[in-house]
């Protein structure tokens, strides 16, 4: 009779034990709570933490927006901004080539041409450097691309040219400095000739919104 009745209760209360597991598991899953003694919190999986952000500023993008090359127009590398190589800061930043692409902000010093490049891994990861440009402006003076610098990818209104002949100019500076001295000086930008002053001696190819430059004798 003990041997029956202990064997009934063995029956009856192993579902009951096993019942009361999966009842406790559930509410701790749903209910996020830890156990007092840690074991089921330990069973967990573990949580996986989020990628970490792309990094910005320098190293992010080869030559991104206010990023710094050092010295050099053929041969250069990109430094940070405090670095004693630091030379230039990037103003602009293109893909593809100067002529297809957008012109340089007016004041650019000079342009670094950016060759594609295809290394196993760069500095964004994604293992490729296209082809591009950057307009570079220099982090100390001279600034060649300030009116009447002598120099800078782009003429504008403020800069002297000299004649090469063939109905050609050439940008030298305004203070007489440079290897040639300044024949005329860029007074005005307009939309076409017919608006530029009677005293114009000289018609000077500017491109973008206001193509024609007015110039007149120095």
């Amino acid at each position: 009779m003990t041997t029956h009745v202990r064997s009934s209760w063995r029956a009856v209360c192993a579902p009951v034990a096993l019942a009361a597991v999966l009842l406790t598991g559930c509410q701790s899953a749903s209910g996020g709570g830890a156990e007092e003694d840690g074991r089921l919190e330990e069973e967990r999986p573990a949580s996986v933490s989020p990628a970490p952000p792309r990094p910005s500023g320098y190293g992010a993008v080869f030559l991104a927006v206010d990023e710094c090359s050092s010295f050099g127009r053929t041969s250069f590398t990109e430094v940070p901004c405090t670095s004693e190589r630091a030379a230039a800061r990037v103003v602009a930043r293109h893909d593809g080539t100067v002529r297809e692409g957008p012109r340089c902000p007016a004041t650019t010093d000079f342009v670094l041409h950016i060759s594609e490049q295809r290394p196993s891994l760069d500095e964004d990861g994604d293992g490729a450097v296209p082809q591009g440009y950057a307009c570079m402006r220099n982090l100390q003076p001279p600034h060649p691309g300030d009116p009447g610098g002598g120099g800078g990818p782009r003429t504008i209104v403020g800069d002297c040219v000299y004649g090469l002949g063939d109905g050609k100019v050439r940008e030298t500076a305004c203070d007489g400095k440079g290897k040639r001295k300044p024949e005329y000086k860029v007074t005005k930008a307009v939309d076409a000739r017919s608006a530029c002053p009677a005293s114009t001696a000289l018609y000077v190819r500017l491109g973008g919104t206001s193509p024609v430059g007015c110039a007149l004798p120095v």
